[in-house]
Parts: C-alpha cells; sequence; structure tokens
C-alpha cells in the first residue's frame, strides 16, 4: 500500500507541472501567499488510509539573496495503514516573481526504507545539481549534475505556476506538453482538459477546471488516463478532489481543509 501512496502523490504532482506551450502565459501571481494549508483526506476502499498537507512557509525565503516561497507537501498514512508506514516530505523554495524553483528536496521514509535528496536549479546555466544524503539525513554521499531545459518545474513548484494562469481560454480536448525534472531525469507529459465540473466538498460547492495526464504504461494505474483533478475555477485555484484508478480499486484525495487563502471567498466564480 505504500507504494499506491507515493505513486498516485508523485503522479498528481507531475500533472500539476507547469505546461511548455498552448495555455496562457503566467499572469502576476494573484491565486497564493504565504501561510496557506491545504489538507486531503486519503481513501483506498472507502478507508481513511491517509492525510496529505499542501503547506506555505508563513515568511519568504531567502535562496542566494533572491525572495522564495518556502512549499512543502506531506504524506502520511492512517489507522491500519500505519503498518505500512509512510512519511513523506516533498519541498520547493520557488522565486516569488517567476515562480520557478531554486531549490527542490525530498526526504522519503516508507517501512525502512530512506531517502534524503537536495536539488539546486542554475536556470541561467540550465543544469541542476542533485545532492544525496546518507540515511540520517546528516552526512552529504554524492553530487551529479544534470542538464536540464529553460524554466523547469520540479515536482511541487509547477503546480503553483498553473495556480496564476488564466485557463478560461481552454477548450475541452486540449492537450498541453508539460516539462518537468524528477528523479534524475527531464521528462515531457501531455495533460488533457476535461472542462469544467461542478464539485461538492467539506469546504464547499465549486465549479471546477478538470485535468487528466497520460501516463506511461505500469502496474500500479489502470488505463492510459487513469488521474484526474478537479481545480477551483475561483480566485484560488486549489485543487478540491484527485482520483486515481489503480489496478485494484482507486485511490481518491478529497480536499477537507483550506486555511490562509489569498482571496478569502470559498464560495463558486
Amino acid at each position: 500500500m505504500n507504494l499506491y501512496l507515493q505513486s498516485i502523490i508523485i503522479a498528481v504532482l507531475m500533472l500539476l507541472q507547469a505546461p511548455e506551450k498552448d495555455v496562457p502565459s503566467p499572469r502576476k501571481n494573484q491565486a497564493f501567499t504565504t501561510g496557506e494549508e491545504l489538507t486531503f483526506n486519503v481513501s483506498y476502499f472507502f478507508i481513511n488510509a491517509a492525510e496529505a498537507k499542501m503547506v506555505i512557509s508563513d515568511q519568504i525565503h531567502r535562496i542566494d539573496g533572491r525572495p522564495a516561497y518556502k512549499i512543502d507537501v506531506f504524506g502520511r498514512t492512517l489507522s491500519i495503514f500505519k503498518l505500512f508506514y509512510v512519511k513523506d516530505n516533498w519541498g520547493s523554495y520557488i522565486d516569488t516573481a517567476q515562480i520557478v524553483p531554486f531549490r527542490a528536496y525530498r526526504h522519503i521514509e516508507e517501512g525502512n526504507y530512506r531517502k534524503h535528496e537536495v536539488i539546486d536549479f542554475d536556470h541561467q546555466n540550465q543544469n541542476a545539481e542533485v545532492k544525496l544524503y546518507d540515511r540520517e539525513n546528516k552526512n552529504l554521499t554524492k553530487i551529479e549534475h544534470f542538464d536540464i531545459p529553460n524554466n523547469v518545474q520540479d515536482i511541487v513548484s509547477g503546480y503553483y505556476l498553473l495556480r496564476t494562469m488564466d485557463l478560461t481560454g481552454l477548450k475541452k480536448g486540449d492537450e498541453v506538453s508539460i516539462k518537468g525534472f524528477f528523479d534524475k531525469k527531464n521528462y515531457n507529459l501531455k495533460l488533457t482538459y476535461e472542462g469544467m465540473d461542478e464539485v461538492s466538498t467539506e469546504i464547499g460547492d465549486f465549479n471546477t477546471h478538470v485535468f487528466s495526464p497520460t501516463l506511461p504504461s505500469n502496474k500500479l494505474f489502470r488505463g492510459k488516463k487513469p488521474v484526474k483533478i478537479w481545480i477551483t475555477a475561483d480566485a484560488n485555484r486549489i485543487p478540491v478532489k484527485i482520483k486515481a484508478s489503480m489496478m485494484v480499486g482507486s485511490i481518491n484525495m478529497d480536499i477537507v481543509s483550506a486555511k490562509g487563502l489569498l482571496n478569502n471567498s470559498l464560495t463558486n466564480n
């Protein structure tokens, strides 16, 4: 079950990377700010399996003197699924103006497995420096360098760039190309716009934009477009529902709390 949980979170975050073309350019950020916290319930076969959080630090940080949002995504198993111990943290320091990552990191704890990784992005020279640390995250064990595309996104940052975009011009069936850097590899992903949908959640009812990625064939997900995500069509652009069709059953992520939103209204727009 821990592999399922990690895979769905990674798939969702990959879905939310920055489109390379064919969508409106980013606008000035009017969707999010410091102190925002989104909480999701993750269910499997109607059982509460895990909790996920997306948290923006309440302070502006600096990387090499440049202002950045510090954003963390946390995932942990709950109830009987604690037997499959998962406590993961993906994070990114994002340029407050351009919404591109300066630095990304992963701290993975799953059963006895541990992984600690930090990536520094040099967008001017199109290079990513990947640093790996030991099990206790104390000692540096390896440094590698990789070529990256211009203004590439990491596995967390792209979603926040997407939130700054005007999505009203998209039509059902439109496809966009995505570029990102994850697990020492550059990748491109096709993202299909599925249109609008009304969704009821614990925090309110929303009109939403629906997206789905085309994923490579694998043994976890069922079908070519197994993941769908519902993003509010209001000024906040927050995800409120995510569903993944697995080979056995499905995993659902539903929002249960939203704090510190830049736009306070949670009503439909």
